[in-house]
């Protein structure tokens, strides 16, 4: 007997959910230094000590933070980071581990609300299973690990590009964003490929206000990132870094020295060009969650320097495929090797020394260039399916009633289904009714 595709999807998440959390803790110790999920924190902890900096007017960007690495974010994300000094030191881990969990859920839930879902107690179901099994996936699960305030960033991405184009609020989200960490600049370059000039002009407005009043409060600090720390990413780590997940990784990667800034320039241009252009045409198709799930993509893959947590656009992209995949069982291929080739794979290189991610598997393997520059490949592929699937003009609008609605809409008489179609907003059938 073959199960209705509601049911088939809740096993398949609900088996993926036990298999992400299983090896979320089995391949690598989660009290491992150096690893262990339940262990992690330091990038928390950067953010908490630059609020600490604040307070207490020291240098941001001269002296090493406590952990004996040097403060990488603007001088705004000190302000926002502020409400960190609010938890104990010994708890600042635990408490934001948990902080992005729910984050994460708020992640997959906003997604499938942009894909045109009601908010009922079955998809709060559906985006839970979810939310464990991508805590598995490298980005998010080196996110946790870390302390890493990506998944925050996105789902503040998420609420901007989910407002009403004539809302006022649309834009101050991205502007929050970009002055906390530049990559979301990229987002202000979307909304003006789709000719939303005001949320394009209130991102910018805020990004400005962030600088302007950061330099009011910290002067000094402003004028060191922007004159000076600002343009040197190397403080990061060298280009050829297999961690480096950019198309400037990539090329460094192949070239196995630094990356020449004009040949970066050169493939990363016309890449974010084309980007832009198919996030323009898919929102006009009716796919915003697509659209600006290509940005954050692109906004990584032009970065000059992009860490496997910055792909936690991966999510987004996810909860798209299954989406497609309940009216088209091919597209669950996709999702599952998405799922696979951006899992928290490890290898033990040592007892003190297990690297985590596609892209940290040893330089033996078969095919190391592919694995080391996965993120990439995938983009790519990414990029070239929306472009070709655009082409064909086999990217109609998202369905109005979303096939995982399909039982209780077919239980409607004719008449009411009409009425339905007329009018979908009306009292539409809940998510797994």
């Amino acid at each position: 007997m073959v199960l209705p595709r509601t049911t088939l999807t809740l096993l398949l998440l609900l088996g993926t959910a036990v298999a992400g959390v299983t090896l979320l803790f089995t391949t690598m110790d989660p009290w491992m230094n150096n690893g262990g999920i339940l262990v992690g924190g330091l990038d928390v902890h950067i953010y908490r000590d630059g609020g600490w900096r604040l307070v207490h007017d020291r240098a941001l960007y001269i002296e090493p933070t406590h952990y004996g690495l040097l403060y990488t974010y603007t001088p705004f994300s000190a302000v926002a980071f502020l409400p960190l000094l609010l938890v104990p030191w010994a708890h600042v881990t635990t408490t934001w581990l948990v902080l992005n969990l729910l984050v994460l859920f708020g992640v997959v839930l906003q997604s499938f609300r942009m894909l045109g879902y009601r908010a009922t107690p079955a998809l709060a179901a559906v985006s839970a299973l979810l939310t464990l099994s991508c805590a598995f996936a490298e980005p998010v699960r080196t996110t946790l690990y870390y302390g890493q305030i990506n998944l925050v960033l996105m789902l503040v991405v998420l609420w901007d590009f989910s407002r009403a184009e004539n809302s006022r609020l649309r834009g101050i989200g991205i502007g929050i964003a970009a002055g906390i960490k530049l990559t979301p600049l990229y987002f202000i370059a979307q909304y003006l490929a789709q000719r939303q000039w005001r949320a394009a002009a209130t991102a910018a407005a805020t990004f400005v206000a962030s600088i302007g009043v950061t330099a009011l409060i910290l002067p000094s600090d402003s004028y060191q990132y922007w004159t000076s720390t600002f343009f040197h990413s190397g403080r990061i780590a060298p280009d050829v870094h297999p961690a480096n997940q950019s198309l400037r990784g990539a090329i460094a990667h192949l070239g196995h020295g630094p990356a020449p800034v004009w040949l970066w320039l050169l493939i990363a241009v016309p890449v974010a060009l084309v980007a832009l252009w198919l996030a323009a045409v898919l929102v006009r198709r009716g796919e915003p969650l697509l659209s600006v799930t290509l940005g954050g993509l692109t906004a990584c893959a032009i970065s000059p320097y992009s860490w496997g947590h910055h792909w936690v656009w991966f999510v987004p992209l996810l909860v798209y495929l299954i989406h497609r995949a309940q009216t088209r069982a091919p597209w669950w291929l996709a999702a599952f090797a998405l799922y696979l080739a951006t899992a928290a794979w490890t290898y033990t290189y040592t007892p003190t020394w297990v690297s985590v991610g596609t892209f940290l598997l040893p330089p033996w393997w078969p095919l190391p260039q592919v694995l080391m520059n996965i993120y990439v490949i995938i983009y790519l592929i990414t990029l070239a399916g929306i472009a070709v699937r655009i082409r064909t003009r086999e990217l109609p609008p998202a369905p109005i009633e979303p096939a995982i609605e399909l039982r209780a809409y077919e239980q409607l008489s004719p008449r009411t289904r009409t009425a339905a179609v007329a009018h979908p907003d009306d009292d539409r059938p809940a998510m797994m009714n």
